[in-house]
């Protein structure tokens, strides 16, 4: 017996429905994961920022190379906190003045 056309036309096109929608998702939950990470990079930093700012002196009148807030350690060295929430420690030549507004 003999499926009719229309039938063998709705199964081919479930069956590429399913193939997309399978490579979808593994797309969509990449997507998740990199989202994720922004959120935690930005939580981080900020975290760091707010201790750094509790903790350590700001650098009045000073800006990091591109124009990040400078701490001042209790050791007396200078860092800026990148995007990451890492310390990045600076050397004189990369601390330059405010630029003013």
């Amino acid at each position: 017996m003999r499926t009719p056309k229309h039938i063998s036309k709705f199964l081919f096109a479930a069956a590429l429905g399913a193939v997309i929608s399978l490579a979808g998702q593994h797309t969509f939950a990449q997507g998740i994961d990199s989202t994720a990470k922004k959120i935690g990079h930005k939580t981080a930093s900020l975290a760091v920022k707010g201790a750094s700012a509790v903790t350590d002196k700001i650098y009045k009148d000073k800006e990091g190379p591109k124009g990040e807030t400078v701490y001042i350690d209790k050791k007396d060295r200078k860092y800026i906190v990148d995007e990451k929430g890492k310390k990045v420690y600076l050397k004189k030549s990369q601390i330059h003045d405010k630029k003013k507004s």
